[in-house]
């Protein structure tokens, strides 16, 4: 097993992405090509429309992302906890507007006012409890259901991430589905070591074909996990009553009939859901 630590495990991110390591998105060549290469990626499966959109820069840092952002001709928005990294981010001559900000806590914007959000290598981070008050699911929670609000309908975000288990993927896509999203996991090079890559594509606009992740054959689908909301779940159940509904009740009723057993008659109260008792 690797001795080697995950990022998060060794400190909060306002402390870990202190002023020592922010001078590596400013100094090290190699980070701040990986940090473009991924965050072009992202904004490729954002699928904007060929016109300048307004982005959300979650965990901006530096605004390595946010200058990408700016080179597709688009204006950004970036959020990021570490005061540090927000400095160097404004050393650097960039056009949009950036605030320390914990994502945990939900995010501050009026109803629609993105076209997108996308995000590298931040996600994991809610994952863990910084804090004794932490509690890692509602603090996802919050955050999409904040993010979902701050979406214009039709929009996409999408988060390049280091998912440290399948436990984290499953919590995370959770609720980020229960805040009203549809999507899920994209993975380029999955047969790779170094250059696999995962990506979280969430959806506002209902159930929307997954992009091709890079590295496969085009036969194949992507891998990792899609979902649905609950709404676009029952919509492609193709021909099947959902549970509950009348026509189910009838259907359930009529097979007890013809097994001969004894069966109230059909009215026009069958499947009519009752007011709750007060």
């Amino acid at each position: 097993m690797s001795s080697i630590r995950r990022p998060e495990h060794t400190a909060p991110p306002e402390i870990f992405y202190g002023v020592d390591e922010a001078e590596k998105y400013t100094n090290n060549t190699r980070i701040m090509q990986i940090q473009a290469e991924m965050s072009e990626r992202a904004l490729e499966l954002l699928a904007l429309p060929d016109e300048p959109c307004y982005i959300l820069d979650l965990g901006c840092g530096s605004g390595l992302s946010g200058e990408c952002i700016e080179e597709q001709g688009h204006m950004w928005m970036g959020l990021d906890i570490s005061q540090a990294m927000l400095d160097i981010a404004g050393e650097r001559e960039l056009e949009g507007d950036f605030a320390c900000s914990d994502l945990g806590e939900g995010l501050p914007f009026r109803a629609g006012a993105f076209d997108g959000a996308i995000s590298i290598s931040a996600l994991q981070w809610l994952c863990n409890a910084d804090k004794s008050y932490h509690k890692p699911h509602k603090r996802l929670y919050k955050f999409f259901s904040t993010l979902y609000a701050s979406l214009s309908r039709g929009s996409r975000a999408v988060f390049q991430f280091y998912p440290e288990n399948s436990d984290q993927v499953e919590m995370i896509t959770n609720q980020s589905m229960k805040a009203g999203f549809t999507g899920g996991l994209v993975v380029d090079y999955p047969n790779s070591t170094k250059a696999k890559k995962f990506f979280l594509v969430l959806m506002t606009g209902g159930s929307q074909p997954l992009p091709q992740g890079l590295g496969q054959e085009e036969s194949h689908q992507s891998v990792g996990a899609r979902f649905e909301s609950r709404r676009e779940k029952y919509k492609n159940m193709r021909g099947k009553s959902v549970k509950k509904s009348k026509d189910w009740i009838l259907e359930k009723k009529e097979r007890a009939r013809k097994k001969g057993r004894d069966v109230r008659p059909d009215s026009k109260f069958t499947g009519r859901k009752r007011k709750d008792k007060w």
